[in-house]
């Protein structure tokens, strides 16, 4: 049965990891590439991570957890600075934007 459980969640995370990829081509801009390059990433390796888990001894587990949990801390730390800083170089177009919650606290721009 673990067995089973871990072939499972391998192929899911395997599979949530191609999506992100092909989204990471498709997508038309960079918020979405941004959203892409994270969410399925972050959830097909922590997919991945659970499978082997069941597969290892609970020392090497461990490790794993922790492997897991820095990936779900840094990894929208990284796109949110990233995404910012594509915003401030004016590679994001703020036509296409739903919310621009960042136009108000932008320095204003110089003139000259």
């Amino acid at each position: 049965m673990t067995d089973v459980v871990s072939a499972v969640l391998l192929l899911g995370g395997a599979l949530s990891c191609l999506l992100g990829a092909f989204g990471l081509l498709r997508l038309p801009d960079l918020p979405g590439r941004l959203q892409a390059a994270t969410k399925p990433q972050t959830l097909g390796l922590l997919l991945i991570l659970a499978g082997t888990a069941l597969r290892v001894e609970l020392e090497s587990a461990v490790t794993l957890l922790l492997v897991g949990l820095f990936q779900v801390i840094t990894a929208p730390v990284i796109s949110q600075l990233l995404g910012r800083s594509a915003y401030r170089a004016g590679a994001v177009r703020r036509d296409l934007l739903v919310a621009d919650e960042l136009a108000g606290k932008m320095p204003e721009e110089d003139e000259s």
